[in-house]
């Protein structure tokens, strides 16, 4: 920790993991140490860009505490980034970079527009109020003893191997009950905590076109009494007793329920089970609470709309074909939900009731549950608490709209897009602009082989690349930009899109047909010069050296990223799916170990990630793009307004003449682009040497002496005195038993 009594001024600099802050005044340093010593200094994976998880959600309901006044949004997570909302903030003007465990639900990725992998911020609410009243919604049939204990016994039968990581000690298992719930269990004997999370497979796009807004809205629902539990900040108020919390997030085709609690207390958590249950197999859905929850809803859409995130997002969704499901209004209002119904003679709270009867049913359902108990408790405790959850046995929503209509359509959006220049003026003091390009499917099986082969991590960490030679260096030498970022943004069954954003300078925001000509002459060289092998050997083996020492995160995070997995990977990858990179071993077949790897299994293994990136860099064309702009100084000039937030705008063709100045880009050799060079500082077995050996202790096994026994304290190993420059303190590891090491600076 860097400190002085002096407060010089600070200059922050972003970089590809934590938050640097230099000084030229007295300061501090604090050192980690790590059990093992490198022969030579290296990058850590902390400090590059790490693939992100799947996309996560666009909305949030917290239901922390009932309090019908106060309107709270939060984050899931501990450390401020995407969790299931989330990663909204952090495409702003500056760069967000966070270090996490990739047991969170989310990885660092530097991007700076407003949205990252279809991820939006918290719709935050608060359930209010509370009556009883009986249910409308259709019972499922009770489970008798005899089906219970088939169930459990089919549970016991085949056994599918989740890969997880090697320091990954708990006990996984997976399995589907009767009524066709996915069910993934995580028994950790050694944590105290326990978590829960449901992912029901629909979300916003499966809004009636009449009732924008009713998934958020029926999220919203569930936590205001069931017919178990009929009060309705019941749930909460046992959570609060329990040292617990819950929350929600409505996505484009999911939404997801969790909880996190003091697991400690078997019949505790097995109730906190039950009533978390009741949610999916008995809402309310009561007339009084349908109509005061519409004042949460439009409240916290009024408290969305200064928000550049939800006002770009909602220009995004503009340019998509409006016969497309992801063109709706997601949030929902009064306008929408109760003055939109009224007009058209629809009963609101049966419109809810129909779509929940209509698309929450078991098998379109996903369970993940992270608790200290053993596996056979948990699924005594699940059966008990989810096998009354009707299965209707409905088909996916996506089956009535993916790949039978386009996402993007000539003529058919609000705003057009190929080709065409949005100008926007934000909220906040934005100077950025973004090119975009559609990535659409064919089929199912494509969308899986590029969920599986990650291109977009490939291709985002060349073109997000900060070292010589790097695009962004080139824009920085000609004073154009401040950072850059690269990553998929929606993503959806049938699409996702892939964006360039950088952060301008006043400078660059003049020159912006020249910032986007040096980036079209990037992706000219990944389309003309082969991407050297070695550029995918390095990130395997620093995506490796993640998994391998991978270590546990909170529950209540792990659950999310758990159930959010569940749905789009086989059972083997529930927990390998959002953290490894090149999951096929062959064109048909799936990796099976989870040990890590220091180098492809194969040439073919390495020549379908090569075919990926190939195929995902043939679709970054000048025809296939379109451009955002953010700046104040469109304020004054613009001339169109949009519907839901207001947002002011500007939407012009961009010139002929510029299009093909772009198709015609320089060659990247002339204006000094490269690949990245080797990277030599990737660390291996050879060339470490052992300081100290370390046993971690399990911590179950520890007495309460050796539990409350201090920690040894550092020790200086470098004093300059009060009117020095540095004192730097260092603490061995004698715990964890890990080869990593941290440096802690503080600027003051």
């Amino acid at each position: 920790i860097i400190s002085s009594t002096k407060t010089p001024h600070q200059a922050t600099t972003m970089a590809r993991g934590p938050r640097y802050t230099l000084s030229t005044k007295a300061t501090t340093l604090f050192v980690l140490g790590a059990l093992f010593v490198p022969s030579v200094s290296f990058l850590p994976p902390a400090l590059r860009l790490s693939k992100p998880l799947p996309a996560n959600g666009i909305s949030s309901a917290n239901h922390k505490a009932r309090n019908p006044s106060i309107l709270t949004s939060i984050r899931a997570d501990d450390n401020s980034r995407e969790n299931v909302d989330f990663k909204a903030s952090s495409r702003l003007s500056k760069i967000q970079n966070t270090n996490d465990d990739p047991d969170s639900t989310a990885r660092r990725q530097i991007i700076l527009s407003l949205l990252s992998a279809s991820s939006l911020a918290p719709f935050a609410a608060n359930a209010i109020g509370g009556t009883d009243s009986a249910s409308l919604v259709k019972s499922a049939p009770i489970v008798t003893a005899d089906v219970a204990n088939a169930a459990i016994a089919s549970a016991e039968g085949e056994t599918v191997k989740v890969l997880k990581p090697p320091l990954d000690k708990r006990a996984y298992e997976t399995y589907e009950l009767p009524n066709g719930l996915k069910v993934l269990l995580c028994s950790d004997p050694t944590s105290t905590t326990a978590a829960a999370g449901m992912n029901v497979h629909v979300g916003a796009c499966s809004d009636p076109k009449e009732v924008p807004g009713l998934a958020h809205f029926c999220e919203h629902m569930l936590f205001l009494g069931t017919e178990k539990y009929p009060v309705e900040d019941s749930f909460s108020k046992f959570l609060s007793s329990n040292g617990g919390i819950n929350n929600a997030f409505t996505d484009s085709e999911k939404t997801v329920y969790y909880f996190e609690m003091d697991g400690s207390i078997d019949n505790r958590f097995s109730e906190a089970l039950l009533r978390f249950g009741s949610f999916f197999s008995c809402p309310l859905f009561t007339e009084s609470a349908t109509g005061r929850e519409l004042n949460a809803i439009d409240s916290e859409n009024s408290k969305n709309l200064q928000s550049d995130v939800f006002r770009l997002y909602e220009l995004e969704k503009d340019r998509v074909n409006s016969d497309h499901p992801y063109a709706k209004f997601f949030t929902g209002n009064k306008s929408t939900l109760l003055e939109g119904t009224k007009r058209q003679g629809i009963n609101l709270r049966q419109e809810l009731v129909k779509f929940y009867e209509k698309y929450y049913s078991a098998n379109h359902m996903s369970l993940a549950v992270v608790a200290p108990q053993s596996i056979s408790q948990l699924k005594e405790f699940v059966l008990e608490a989810f096998g009354e959850i009707p299965n209707r046995e409905v088909n996916p929503p996506e089956d009535n709209w993916a790949f039978l209509i386009p996402p993007y359509v000539e003529g058919k959006s609000l705003v057009p897009a190929y080709k065409h220049l949005v100008e926007i003026v934000p909220i906040q003091e934005l100077r950025q602009v973004t090119i975009t390009w559609p990535v659409v499917f064919k089929s199912k099986e494509e969308r899986d082989d590029y969920r599986l082969n990650k291109p977009n991590y490939f291709v985002s960490g060349l073109l997000g690349h900060e070292g010589s030679g790097s695009l962004l260096s080139h824009l920085k030498e000609k004073g154009w930009a401040n950072a850059l970022g690269a990553s998929d943004n929606a993503d959806l069954s049938d699409f996702v899109t892939f964006e360039v954003t950088v952060e301008l300078t006043n400078k660059g925001l003049e020159a912006i047909d020249d910032v986007c000509e040096s980036v079209f002459s990037y992706v000219r060289m990944l389309r003309e010069s082969p991407i050297p092998d070695y550029v995918f050997e390095e990130n395997l083996q620093l995506d490796d050296l993640e998994w391998r020492f991978t270590t546990k995160g909170q529950p209540g995070n792990y659950v999310q990223s758990l159930v959010t997995a569940m749905d789009k990977y086989p059972p083997s990858l529930y927990v390998a799916g959002p953290r490894r990179l090149v999951l096929k071993e062959t064109k048909s077949t799936i990796i099976s170990s989870d040990e890590p790897r220091s180098a492809f299994e194969s040439t073919e293994q390495l020549d379908i990630i090569k075919n990926s990136c190939n195929d995902l860099i043939s679709r970054l064309t000048v025809e296939n793009s379109f451009l955002t702009v953010f700046s104040k100084t469109f304020e004054g000039k613009t001339s169109k307004v949009e519907k839901w937030y207001g947002t002011e705008y500007n939407v012009r063709p961009i010139p002929v003449s510029t299009l093909m100045r772009w198709e015609n880009s320089p060659l990247a050799q002339s204006i000094g682009l490269t690949y990245p060079r080797k990277n030599v500082f990737i660390p291996s077995e050879k060339g470490l040497r052992l300081k100290k050996r370390v046993k971690p202790a399990d911590p179950t096994m520890l007495s309460f002496e050796e539990k409350m026994k201090p920690i040894t304290p550092p020790t200086i190993i470098r004093d300059d005195g009060k009117e020095g420059r540095w004192t730097v303190y260092f603490k061995q590891d004698d715990r964890f038993g890990q080869p990593k090491a941290f440096l802690i600076f503080q600027l003051l």
